[in-house]
């Protein structure tokens, strides 16, 4: 139970931030935050992508310095140099994106900034793999502390950050995005030892876009909106639907408009039996020209397979699959875009986009043949493209000539629409597009899908998220254990039926 919870008198903030500014050139991050985190609760800071979250954590932890306003701690401004200087002093965060060094071990990760020395001065190594050990496991893990980080998953990643913060006395814990790439079960872990440092009176912030979870976690919550707070307020205060209203600025209703299902078009994509050994084994189903056809099923059921398996990127066992009335045999990305199917993936900064490189390049990486002469490339004409297709999918950002590392998560998925889109597709595979994106962005997603729809395009939509399977697609196939166990038309389908196809058990197992 919280401090807030059981009624214990709290005198004192264990951090304030009084009217926090940052500006990057022109370009404002922050203006004029400022709400207090108590000791003994879970305090959720949320907003849309580019609302300023990560800019703030930056400052707190000494990554980035505020130009304006002070981070008080236990009643002493302070200003952090880096981050190491903050661990120090008892803050500590995990980040979104894993900062470890890949060519260390797991044990020297988590203790960098604080080894344990020897008799004579030198590196306790005994010790710190000890140490290492004992604080994974309290997060449930049993990675081994001598592994090289470089051999990790993305969630071992995760969970060696967290060991690290918690190796501080920790007074203030920062988890930024912490379960996007955990699973149910490793982020029921983590929340178990929120709770855990929480009644042990650490102040833990909590930074997440999925609502639920701050709902089920949090005792407090700060809203940002355009770089700016909007409010602090009490758990028990605030709904869904208020929450939404203060991270948007407008009502819940209105973001998630279902578009209008017209009769669809000429069948564009066809796949009959199709197989890869040990994966998945005879699916069949058919998307027609304006129509989107939802994919559902359990993590690791098959459909991301399924997916790379239509472009090429594993070509099939056995089956047949045509594009446009065309028998075609998949065998590689190239040739699937230059027949009229594009793919976005699940991970976009790793699989979908070239993350140090600009965002005029990145659109136009799959067009280059048709914006060059000679070997020689229009870089004027390349410009055109990318400006266009930025202003057309609402691409946040002050120039396309900015690194796409530096945009936000939702404005990622925008420049992978918009590279894909570029080539001019007849049908398109959207792998998870809106995971990991704020709520606002998710509601420009959806309605790109239902305008993309709307021009012919033939959408294969894969979810995890089952209100937006079923408010987005027509129809829904569902895949589990690697076969195609159900379908339902958009009238009949209930978040039950598809979770109840989804868990079917059909007998076989899979390599």
């Amino acid at each position: 139970m919280s401090a807030i919870e059981s009624g214990q008198p709290i005198r004192e903030p264990i951090m304030a931030l009084k009217g926090i500014g940052k500006s990057f050139g022109p370009v404002k991050a922050l203006e004029d935050v400022g709400f207090d985190v108590y000791p003994g609760c879970v305090h959720g800071l949320v907003g849309e992508n580019g609302a300023g979250k990560s800019t703030l954590v930056k400052i707190i932890t000494g990554l980035e310095q505020a130009d304006e306003g002070e981070v008080i701690l236990a009643g002493k401004s302070v200003a952090f140099r880096t981050p190491i200087e903050a661990r120090s002093h008892g803050v500590a965060a995990v980040y979104q994106d894993p900062k470890l060094f890949p060519h260390l071990s797991v044990a020297e990760n988590i203790a960098m900034g604080a080894y344990p020395a020897g008799w004579l001065g030198g590196l306790d190594r005994r010790r710190m793999i000890e140490t290492a050990r004992h604080h994974l496991a309290r997060l449930g893990s049993d990675l081994d502390p001598r592994r090289t980080v470089a051999g990790l998953s993305v969630a071992e990643h995760q969970f060696v950050e967290i060991a690290r913060a918690l190796s501080a006395d920790v007074r203030v814990l920062i988890l930024d995005e912490p379960t996007s790439a955990l699973t149910p079960t490793e982020a029921e872990r983590l929340f178990a030892v929120m709770r855990a440092l929480r009644d042990r009176g650490t102040a833990v912030i909590f930074i997440t876009h999925r609502l639920e979870e701050i709902e089920a976690l949090s005792d407090t919550i700060t809203v940002l909106r355009d770089r700016r707070h909007v409010a602090t307020l009490p758990r028990a205060e605030v709904d869904r639907a208020k929450l939404v209203q203060l991270m948007v600025g407008r009502p819940l209703e209105t973001l998630f408009t279902r578009r209008d299902r017209p009769s669809f078009g000429a069948e564009v994509l066809r796949v009959e039996h199709l197989s890869l050994e040990g994966v998945f084994a005879d699916v069949s189903f058919s998307v027609r020209a304006g129509e989107i056809v939802g994919m559902g099923g359990l993590v690791g059921a098959g459909r991301t397979e399924i997916a790379q398996t239509l472009f090429g990127i594993t070509p099939p066992t056995s089956g047949d699959f045509y594009l446009k009335g065309e028998k075609v045999a998949p065998n590689s990305p190239r040739q699937m875009l230059g027949k009229g199917l594009a793919y976005l993936p699940e991970d976009r900064d790793r699989d979908g986009l070239i993350m140090p490189e600009t965002i005029t390049h990145n659109i136009t990486l799959p067009i280059l043949k048709t914006l060059s002469r000679w070997a020689v490339i229009d870089r004027a004409g390349e410009r055109r493209v990318a400006a266009k297709a930025s202003e057309t999918y609402n691409v946040r950002t002050p120039s396309v000539e900015a690194i796409v590392s530096s945009l936000s998560g939702g404005n990622r998925q925008k420049v992978a629409f918009a590279k894909w889109l570029a080539t001019e597709p007849v049908a398109l595979i959207l792998d998870e597009p809106t995971h990991g994106i704020d709520i606002g962005s998710k509601a420009q997603v959806h309605a790109m899908v239902s305008q993309l729809a709307d021009r012919g395009l033939a959408v294969v939509l894969i979810s995890s998220d089952l209100p937006e399977l079923i408010a987005m697609s027509d129809r829904i196939l569902v895949i589990a254990e690697g076969a195609l166990v159900a379908e339902f038309a958009h009238d009949e389908a209930t978040q039950e039926k598809v979770m109840l196809a989804a868990a079917r058990q059909s007998g076989r197992r899979r390599g």
